[in-house]
């Protein structure tokens, strides 16, 4: 497993990010597909022995089950100074005023309630998981900046947001001499990479890193277009982003199978590689409910593609509409 900087912070993080959507007690929340904690700890654990040590979560995930199966198995299999811990603010996690949001009294309260359930006195990165229209960015930014300086959250980031807002938040933050964010956590793969046309350019010319979430494009890249799973049978959010271009991004798929099977690899293993390669991704999130998923992730990272594979992945992409926020 290899190690980068997130962006021009201090913090080192592994070159693949496991991200724990998939880690949750079923009956909480909205993803009936997610594993139990019985189930869920093997991935935890096998992550760990492949060198994955930066792990993704966030309050909304099974109603914030999946953060405590995460701190939990941490706990068991780690040190906590060995891991990177991240997880996000945003999603309603109660019903009536102030359940929602990027308001100070939202952020305040969610920063307690996910070190309550991670069983940690702190996150290494804690990130806005939208954009929040009705909030001034400069109350947000602020009330981030005072969890930091509070020592409850040591970097923080931001996911899922045009470029001029992110930019709109970096320069609040430093008019005011606060916490700027390191990291970008974007909607980016070989079926959906509009992320090219701005946000990467500003992430790249700021020292931002980037953790792209859904590399795999909800797995459709890993299987036949038309193939089905228990998950896409009930993600709802799923289903609303991959709706353009079906015919475009099906001729993606296939180059995708095309040079796996001359690599003689699985095809997550090509999908992958390709994001980890692009020059502003840091560590890609990659989900996983099999174990195969992981040995396939970390492989990944030592996959080198060609600049002739590159092209043929690239050559059937067209212009996608904005989707994931």
């Amino acid at each position: 497993m290899d190690y980068r900087r997130l962006g021009n912070s201090g913090l080192e993080v592994s070159a693949i990010t496991l991200g724990c959507m998939s880690f949750g007690e079923p009956s909480r929340g909205a993803h009936p597909w997610s594993l139990p904690e019985e189930q869920s700890r093997p991935f935890i654990r096998r992550a760990l022995e492949l060198g994955v040590t930066t792990f993704d979560t966030a309050n909304v995930y099974s109603a914030g089950s999946s953060e405590e199966i995460l701190g939990r198995a941490l706990g068991e299999f780690a040190k906590r100074e060995e891991v990177v811990i991240a997880t996000k603010v945003h999603g309603r996690m109660f019903a009536g005023p102030n359940g929602a949001g990027l308001s100070r009294a939202h952020i305040m309260n969610q920063i307690d309630a996910s070190l309550r359930r991670l069983g940690t006195d702190y996150v290494d990165l804690y990130q806005i998981h939208r954009w929040d229209p009705a909030v001034p960015i400069e109350e947000t930014m602020e009330a981030l900046h005072d969890v930091v300086k509070s020592g409850k959250a040591r970097y923080i980031g931001a996911s899922s947001m045009y470029a001029w807002q992110f930019a709109q938040a970096q320069y609040t933050a430093d008019l005011n001499g606060w916490t700027r964010f390191v990291s970008m956590q974007d909607h980016y793969n070989l079926v959906n990479r509009e992320e090219e046309r701005e946000m990467h350019p500003f992430c790249l010319d700021q020292g931002v890193g980037v953790l792209p979430w859904s590399p795999l494009a909800r797995g459709r890249l890993t299987r036949d277009w038309d193939a089905t799973t228990d998950r896409t049978s009930t993600d709802e959010f799923g289903r609303t982003l991959y709706r353009q271009a079906e015919s475009a991004d099906r001729q993606v798929a296939e180059a995708v199978a095309s040079v796996a099977s001359r690599r003689g690899v699985p095809r997550a293993q090509i999908a992958l590689a390709w994001v980890a390669q692009q020059p502003a991704v840091t560590s890609p999130i990659v989900g996983a409910t099999k174990l195969s998923h992981l040995e396939d992730a970390a492989a990944a990272v030592e996959l080198r593609l060609t600049t002739d594979e590159l092209a043929e992945l690239e050559a059937p992409y067209v212009p996608h509409g904005i989707a994931g926020f």
